[in-house]
């Protein structure tokens, strides 16, 4: 248990980061399913606009440092490789 003052602060601020952590993980999580979903069910359009929609929640949760920015990069081009590879087949 924290004994100084800035400890005890240092603790509430975490608990605080936390949850407004959890809730961009979700929002990012959720963005991504939703392109899954769309890529899965080979509607391209629905696929490209579920992707123009996650794009920037993605690079929002990499700039708030919920998640690394390489991490964030990775994902928009994955799921932008497999949205385009959609017109492909």
């Amino acid at each position: 248990m924290a004994n100084t003052k800035s400890a005890k602060k240092a603790a509430r601020q975490t608990v605080r980061r936390t949850e407004v952590n959890k809730g961009r993980r979700t929002r990012l999580r959720s963005s991504v399913r939703k392109v899954e979903e769309a890529i899965a069910s080979g509607n391209k359009d629905a696929a490209a606009a579920a992707l123009k929609e996650a794009e920037p929640v993605i690079a929002r949760s990499a700039q708030k440092g919920t998640v690394h920015r390489k991490t964030a990069s990775r994902k928009v081009s994955r799921l932008t490789k497999r949205v385009s590879a959609m017109g492909a087949r």
